[in-house]
């Protein structure tokens, strides 16, 4: 089995997990250049470790409206996984926020908000 490639390390990408279209197509059309949106309800479509781990940051919607559980999104990346991956929340309730905050995600804003904020994370995490 061979490992991520040079190239592959070097590609600007995240994960966006989220029911919301209209969300979803803002973020698209905001995109800076030469980032990729890597899309999906189920992490592990993804790929393995190395896979998930290739990715700079995850946006996670935590109002998902049962297509996936964002708890468990978390923990798998955390616990299972063991991956430090930047986890940015948005929406859901002051209680789905302090699930997400025991199971150690990092960030959390308001949905409105995340068209600005992805700008943002794509700057800081646009090294390489």
């Amino acid at each position: 089995m061979t490992g991520p490639t040079v190239a592959s390390r070097r590609r600007k990408r995240f994960v966006l997990m989220t029911g919301d279209e209209a969300l979803a197509s803002a973020l698209a059309s905001a995109l800076p250049e030469g980032w990729e949106i890597s899309r999906t309800d189920d992490l592990d479509a993804l790929g393995d470790f190395a896979e998930i781990l290739q990715h700079r940051f995850l946006l996670l919607d935590l109002e998902a409206g049962g297509t996936f559980d964002p708890v468990e999104v978390i923990r798998r990346v955390r616990i299972d996984l063991m991956l430090n991956l930047p986890i940015v929340c948005f929406g859901g309730t002051e209680a789905a926020r302090g699930e997400a905050r025991v199971q150690r995600a990092d960030r959390f804003f308001e949905r409105g908000e995340m068209v600005e904020r992805m700008r943002q994370f794509c700057e800081q995490y646009g090294w390489g």
